[in-house]
């Protein structure tokens, strides 16, 4: 006799299945971060710790000549930036799931170019990931270049050995919840310094690498290149640098607000080293593009776009 199942009730199982893990992972998180604080307060009451605070503050000089203040044009880039990671962030979880596409994109060829290439047909989330990637690669080589013109790239980039010293301070002193004392319109700490550098030198480009290794444009037939640079190592690399974006937009947003909310918003989208709600406001409205750009991602949207390069099938 054959035995039945309830599709609702499989479903209601894998959700909770799903969900099962944030149970234990939340409390622990808490846990940990709650230990890292009481030892950070700990430490800064030794006082071999307050003389090192003392001599690395958590800031060093910045090199002679650069420039003061957050441009306009790295309010627009800051913000294009969370909108394409947002979408690309959206897209790669969804393929994850590795499930059966709800549509199919097929590139429009024509002519010769159709005798010599098959029709190049993909998913209809991969087909916005690319097109995002491609998107976000732009901005970011706008945003480098413009870094190296306007003299921006000596805010991000160390210059001094003292760097080291003075970001575990400033690490220090994050942890302690006892900030320290910035001023971010002049002169990022040493902590930021060193991250704002490896998101946009390091952590950016490999995913630039990895994610251009595991895309239909990598060459399949370049055997020898293929075996230096398996798509297995491409793999491995590529999630975990989107989860290192992920928990440096988390931890950016919370110390946005923990460290002075308005004067922090105000430099970066308003362009002004103020306290004013203007920064706020512009805020609010890019959040709202945020939230409503991961909730397009649906093929009803997607269709009409994907449809202006190509053929769409359900």
């Amino acid at each position: 006799m054959t035995r039945l199942t309830d599709p609702t009730a499989h479903h209601a199982t894998r959700r909770r299945t799903r969900w099962l893990p944030l149970v234990w992972v939340v409390p622990v998180a808490v846990a940990l971060l709650a230990a890292v604080v009481l030892l950070a307060i700990w430490l800064r009451g030794q006082a071999p710790v307050q003389e090192f605070i003392a001599r690395y503050p958590g800031t060093t000089p910045l090199p002679e000549g650069a420039p003061v203040g957050i441009p306009a044009w790295l309010g627009w880039q800051h913000f294009l930036n969370g909108f394409f990671l947002v979408l690309l962030v959206r897209s790669g979880l969804l393929l994850r799931k590795r499930g059966r596409p709800p549509a199919r994109w097929v590139r429009g060829n024509d002519g010769l170019v159709r005798t010599k290439n098959p029709p190049w047909k993909i998913g209809i989330y991969l087909w916005l990931h690319y097109v995002v990637d491609a998107l976000w690669v732009l901005n970011g080589i706008v945003f480098v270049v413009l870094l190296l013109v306007t003299g921006q790239w000596m805010r991000i980039v160390p210059t001094s050995g003292d760097i080291w010293p003075n970001a575990v301070s400033a690490a220090l002193q994050y942890a302690s919840l006892n900030w320290p004392v910035e001023h971010a319109w002049v002169n990022y700490n040493s902590l930021q310094v060193l991250t704002y550098f490896g998101i946009v030198f390091v952590v950016a480009p490999l995913a630039v690498i990895t994610g251009l290794r595991l895309s239909s444009v990598w060459p399949q037939r370049a055997e020898r290149l293929n075996t230096l640079y398996p798509a297995s190592l491409a793999r491995a690399v590529h999630y975990p640098v989107m989860l290192a974006f992920v928990a440096f937009v988390i931890v950016h947003v919370a110390l946005v607000f923990a460290t002075g909310a308005l004067r922090n918003l105000d430099a970066m989208y308003a362009s002004r080293d103020d306290a004013s709600w203007l920064g706020f406001a512009i805020f609010a409205v890019s959040l709202v593009v945020l939230v409503a750009g991961w909730f397009a991602v649906r093929p009803e949207v997607l269709t009409p776009i994907a449809r202006r390069t190509g053929t769409v099938s359900r």
